[in-house]
């Protein structure tokens, strides 16, 4: 036997051995899985998806359709069957002239399909095709039904959409080339890692697949995230008050109070020095306060939106009001907590109680009779399988919020993610606003239906009055000079639906800035990123369509335009203020002890 050929059957005994190897780990891993199956979350089948009605009427106008307009029926599927038996052929026929290669590809470009080989291998090129062929029959099949409300249409095509989506051939191994490859080039040991990566992610929300996003063990609050300098100088027991450590020798007079929403983690203001509207405000003059949410258990469940007014809105206020020694605050609300901030001010107007100077709104619903996208979530069949859990558990499990909105992107949030780590084996990326998205809070329970039923469904704040700590308030109580910002591209807070909210307000010194990007990358955009532009207008009376086409575009962040703003509202110069003040010295540094306790459940 030569040296090489000696070689080669050590390095084949060697690959054999981590074949083997592998499959050992594999053994072991589909008992973890089948524990952890056993065990699966008991998830009621109303929050699994839409309610049998939305079918029946799709079903019932399919019918319909064929009955009074079977021309249209007809062409429409003789032109699928068309495109999809002439692929075939054109197929066939390449192979049956010895070529090895796809037919012409026409078809539309995908980011899902960016591997060379789905346009050179036949293969993988015909599975492309027909899937995108069957993707397009479908959808122009049930988007051109008659007989639907808008409503039910919206939510068909969401839904529909979610189907097709899932049934891409990306997300199997067997027609995954980018998976395959990996496999093949790791002897296997990808798919132990994806299967490892898969398991994890199940024992971590029992037995339900939320995709991991981010490497948790990259980031620590308080450590490499959230670390902006400050004191916690007021707690109870809805929310730790942060008061950050001054960088300037004077501040504005009147301190600024902003109120993060409690769906997630604060810190999406501050996720590292760069990135951080809390370092930056503060490095502007500001006197900054933050209000760090508790994470509710069930102990919570009869916490409303009058709780969280009096206990966090105006408790926090109070206490900014009397560390700085002034009259005054301004305040921002970001999303759930600009429309309660909303609701706040109604309830101030109505008590006489002037201590707000201005308020600013990121990305904040008021008028939900057109709730964009997250609208499809919002009919009573999931509404009403939330109130029965909210019911029952006293709280609504941040499981069920995070996959609602990883749905709204399913793509981006669901399956990409899902290939790379469950295919692919790849480690999570060590990415802070991903983290940050995966770093939820549960909702107290009543709060949460409260939210939903009068908010969203009923409208009350557009349309009637919301009740709330024992006053009636309407948007037209918002009478303190405003500014909000809305995203372009945001599916959470529809842009169109936050403006016309604003137009609905009370105040007669309104100002609205539109941001490129989406929810969160829309506000988290640092001036030194020279990224996503934006566009404003001072004619609010406008429609949507029409202050967007006449409005002025602007390069770059939003901040430096919002800062001025601000800084009109802010009063003169004053020396610089050290956290806390008689009867409230400070408890903790930032960021606080709120923002890392688990919820005792």
């Amino acid at each position: 036997m030569t040296t090489n050929e000696f070689d080669q059957d050590a390095a084949g005994a060697a690959d054999l051995g981590k074949l083997e190897e592998n499959l050992e780990k594999l053994e072991g891993l589909t008992k973890r899985l089948a524990k952890v199956m056993s065990h699966k979350r008991n998830v009621p089948a109303s929050l699994q998806g839409p309610g049998q009605d939305l079918y029946m009427k799709a079903a019932t106008a399919y019918m319909a359709e064929m009955m009074h307009n079977p021309a249209k029926m007809i062409e429409h599927q003789v032109g699928y069957w068309g495109k999809t038996l002439k692929h075939y052929v054109e197929a066939q026929n390449q192979i049956a002239h010895g070529k090895l290669e796809p037919p012409e590809d026409t078809g539309p470009s995908d980011p899902r399909f960016s591997n060379p080989l789905w346009d050179s291998h036949p293969f993988f090129n015909f599975m492309k095709q027909q899937y995108l062929l069957n993707a397009e029959a479908m959808q122009e099949s049930l988007g051109g039904l008659e007989g639907l409300s808008e409503r039910d249409r919206q939510r068909l095509d969401y839904f529909s959409r979610q189907i097709v989506d899932m049934l891409a051939p990306t997300n199997f191994l067997a027609t995954n080339p980018d998976a395959l490859e990996k496999a093949v080039e790791t002897q296997g040991q990808s798919l132990v890692d994806g299967l490892e990566n898969l398991v994890r992610d199940l024992e971590a929300n029992q037995g339900e697949l939320i995709v991991s996003l981010a490497d948790k063990s990259a980031f620590k609050v308080g450590e490499n995230i959230g670390t902006t300098p400050g004191q916690v100088v007021f707690r109870n027991r809805m929310l730790e008050l942060i008061q950050y450590t001054p960088t300037t020798e004077t501040v504005h007079e009147i301190p600024l109070v902003i109120f993060p929403p409690w769906i997630n983690k604060f810190y999406i203001l501050d996720l590292n020095a760069q990135k951080s509207l809390i370092k930056w405000l503060v490095d502007q003059g500001f006197t900054v306060f933050v209000t760090s949410w508790v994470n509710p258990d069930a102990s919570y469940a009869d916490v409303t939106l009058d709780t969280y007014v009096e206990e966090g809105y105006l408790a926090a206020i109070e206490a900014a009001k009397t560390i700085c020694g002034t009259k005054k605050v301004n305040t921002v609300g970001y999303c759930i907590a600009g429309t309660t901030l909303s609701a706040t001010l109604g309830v101030m107007k109505r008590r006489k109680d002037t201590s707000i100077n201005s308020a600013t709104f990121f990305t904040t619903m008021t008028d939900f009779s057109d709730p964009g996208e997250v609208g499809v979530f919002l009919a009573d069949d999931f509404v009403d399988g939330l109130e029965a859990e909210c019911a029952a558990t006293g709280i609504l499990d941040r499981f069920y919020m995070a996959r609602t909105f990883s749905f709204l992107r399913s793509n981006d949030l669901i399956y990409k993610p899902a290939i790379k780590s469950y295919m692919m084996g790849e480690t999570p990326p060590a990415f802070d606003l991903l983290f940050w998205n995966g770093d939820g809070t549960n909702l107290p329970g009543k709060m949460a239906v409260q939210y939903l039923r009068e908010l969203c469904q009923g409208n009350q704040l557009a349309a009637g009055g919301f009740n709330v700590c024992g006053e009636t308030v309407d948007l037209k109580d918002v009478t303190v000079p405003l500014c909000a910002v809305a995203c372009e591209t945001d599916h959470i807070a529809a842009w169109k639906s936050s403006y016309r909210g604003v137009q609905q307000m009370g105040s007669k010194d309104k100002t609205f800035i539109l941001a490129g990007s989406g929810h969160i990358a829309g506000i988290v955009n640092p001036p030194a990123k020279k990224k996503y532009g934006h566009w404003t207008n001072p004619e609010i009376g406008l429609t949507a369509e029409d202050w967007r086409d006449s409005a002025d575009a602007h390069e770059g962040s939003w901040w430096p335009k919002w800062q001025a703003w601000l800084a009109e509202k802010s009063g003169k110069q004053v020396p610089a203020r050290a956290p806390g003040g008689p009867g409230f010295e400070p408890i903790c540094p930032a960021p606080g002890t709120y923002v890392s306790a688990a919820p005792k459940l």
